[in-house]
């Protein structure tokens, strides 16, 4: 098992990062995104923008300081509910300064990238992040070995390269 950080150290890489917080994420749906109001609200079809989020506050706060917060999303062909859920909401995080592009997964597949979630943060170090069966979030790994992070530096600059921002891949989802 591996040995995760606590909570409060996860939630202050979000403010002390220098350049560039980068994320993949692979899974086909979060337990704790299916568990939020915000889901519900989606599944009602009334999921508002929203940038009032705590999220979102910090992301416009370090944006606002010359940082960057970025991230590649797989998408399943068809999307799964989830995968759909996250493509909504991601216009609030856009609106807050977040850059969220998507990928296909078969196109991921193709060029070698791993099934793992991570943060990568100033290409100096990363957080893996561990899930159970049921999408449920068990804690994060921090990564600070450098051939580790040189690895999580590639998988980021290809799949940078081959994901469209949010706008263009939303042309290319069917309803």
């Amino acid at each position: 098992m591996p040995d995760f950080i606590d909570d409060a150290t996860f939630g202050s890489y979000f403010e002390e990062f220098a350049h560039v917080a980068w994320r993949l994420e692979t899974r086909r749906g979060y337990a704790s995104d299916r568990a939020g109001e915000r889901y519900q609200l989606f599944l009602a079809g009334r999921l508002p923008l929203d940038t009032t989020r705590p999220w979102c506050v910090n992301v416009r706060k370090q944006t606002e300081q010359g940082k960057r917060f970025e991230r590649v999303r797989l998408v399943d062909d068809p999307p799964t509910e989830e995968q759909r859920f996250l493509f909504a909401g991601a216009a609030s995080n856009n609106a807050a300064g977040e850059d969220i592009r998507n990928m296909w997964r078969a196109d991921a597949e193709r060029v070698g990238l791993p099934a793992e979630d991570f943060w990568l943060f100033d290409s100096r170090f990363a957080l893996r992040m561990h899930f159970d069966s049921a999408d449920g979030y068990l804690g994060a790994e921090l990564i600070d070995d450098p051939a580790q992070v040189l690895r999580y530096c590639w998988i980021r600059d290809a799949a940078w390269h081959h994901a469209l921002p949010r706008e263009e891949f939303g042309r290319l989802l069917t309803t």
